[in-house]
């Protein structure tokens, strides 16, 4: 039997057996069939069922539900989305405030689910602190971010600075220089939701085969090794897995992130470092990191992982060494305190990248193909975004969902900007990523002349220019 409980913290913290539910065996004909057991798949189904009960639907997963990114995120369930300011910058002040309240609205709505169909899942909408903690320019970039913000029309009531000592009410961290206070954020506990949800639509009469790796896939149709499904609709909901399916890989590459986990911590340690609320926190730094308190008092930890040529999916997220020490490095600028603590379990996961960063919900309704993805590490709460508007695509429901400027209502795949073609995007990322180790490094130096600081973020900010 495969090692699944192996994939992650949340996976391993599982009160349940971990064996895979029948494959698919005989041939199927259905309304919609959908590749993929994760958040975005499990979300269109049960959206389409709320919407449609009598539809006939089929989920055919490589593995379990589970095993992919919705099994090994770091537990943010926010409310937003990547590349937002710029998709909603060319919209009028009234369309962006309605867009900016549908995505911040997505943990209420996830929550609402929650408790109607009773999936624990350590749900807490704590909101998420972006400290200024680790040198001076992060202030700086971070008061930039929020006028930005401000000047797209939100206001404290979304996005709040907080002094050094306001910070210090919520988390104590060794070096505070300010933060940025968003309320709608929310922690969960990945793999609960994720095998909550695939319980909650088995209810609702969809059909999960498990352990049936999807062999080929079109308008129409899809086959495994052993039966082929026939359906109206194919909802390949497959995001850091894309690469793996012919047609999909040119659009959304698999890029990694990497996440390490403490022993759990004693009550006198959370009182040094505060996090009671369930606040999701990261250093605002290129190197991306997040991190939450889990229900059992562990720190969670995660930060930039890594890309690999030909966008080939990572399969061992067995960390090494310096992968391990560098996030322990990190956590450990923001808490001395806990520079030697145990870490119990490193992991990671393939996520998908779109080539505009920034997500997109497409459905082609003269091929019958709808797919949501390229949530670029957001993707706990932009899935749901996701699972809500393929469903209103697919059954042509009218409504704010479908209006949105990720949404592409017509056309197909070709409305996508593909990938360069290697080894530009590998030279490419490497490039952009050293700059930002660079920076990184020169800045956390106290010491550094400031022209030497000035220059690095120069030259990490043109690289990240090339990102978007």
């Amino acid at each position: 039997m495969p090692a699944w409980r192996s994939i992650s913290l949340w996976m391993d913290q599982l009160d349940e057996p971990l064996t895979a539910r029948p494959a698919l065996e005989q041939d199927l004909d259905v309304d919609v069939a959908i590749i993929g057991a994760g958040y975005t798949g499990l979300w269109t189904a049960y959206y389409l069922k709320r919407h449609a009960p009598e539809l006939n639907i089929a989920i055919v997963e490589a593995q379990i539900a589970g095993f992919g990114a919705s099994g090994r995120n770091g537990g943010w369930l926010m409310g937003n989305m990547l590349g937002e300011d710029r998709l909603l910058a060319p919209l009028s002040v009234d369309q962006r405030r309605a867009s900016y309240e549908l995505l911040h609205g997505i943990p209420d709505e996830v929550g609402i689910v929650l408790e109607r169909e009773g999936i624990d899942c350590d749900f807490r909408k704590g909101g998420a602190l972006y400290c200024a903690a680790r040198y001076p320019e992060q202030e700086a970039s971070l008061r930039e971010y929020l006028d930005k913000l401000y000047q797209q029309g939100l206001s404290e009531r979304e996005y709040r600075w907080l002094s050094p000592e306001q910070l210090a009410q919520q988390i104590r961290i060794a070096k505070p220089y300010g933060g940025i206070f968003a309320p709608h954020v929310a922690t969960i506990h990945p793999a609960k939701l994720v095998r909550g949800l695939a319980r909650t639509v088995e209810r609702m009469g969809v059909k999960i085969y498990e352990d049936s790796p999807v062999t080929h896939w079109q308008s129409g149709s899809l086959r495994t090794a052993k039966a082929a499904v026939r359906s109206r609709w194919i909802v390949p909901a497959v995001e850091g897995y894309a690469a793996a399916f012919p047609g999909l890989g040119r659009y959304q590459l698999p890029v990694q992130s990497l996440i390490v986990a403490t022993e759990p911590l004693s009550a006198a340690a959370w009182d040094e470092i505060g996090l009671n609320g369930g606040q999701a926190f990261g250093e605002s730094s290129r190197q991306v990191t997040y991190g939450q308190r889990t229900a059992d008092n562990r720190l969670v930890f995660g930060a930039r992982g890594g890309y690999q040529f030909a966008g080939k999916l990572r399969t061992d997220f067995d960390l090494t060494r310096d992968e391990v020490e560098l996030r322990r490095y990190l956590f450990g600028e923001l808490f001395p305190q806990l520079k030697n603590v145990r870490i119990t379990h490193g992991w990671g996961g393939n996520l998908g990248m779109a080539r505009r960063f920034q997500p997109h919900m497409i459905c082609d309704h003269a091929r019958g193909i709808a797919l949501s993805g390229g949530y670029g590490g957001e993707g706990v709460g932009a899935s749901n975004l996701g699972g809500r508007t393929l469903a209103d695509l697919i059954l042509q429901r009218e409504s704010p969902l479908v209006r949105q400027p990720w949404v592409i209502p017509q056309g197909g795949l070709d409305a996508l900007k593909a990938w360069e073609p290697e080894p530009c995007r590998w030279l490419g990322y490497n490039a952009i990523i050293r700059s930002f180790v660079h920076e990184d490094q020169v800045l956390a130096n106290p010491a550094t002349a400031p022209w030497r600081r000035k220059l690095a973020s120069g030259v990490a900010g043109f690289m990240e220019g090339f990102m978007h």
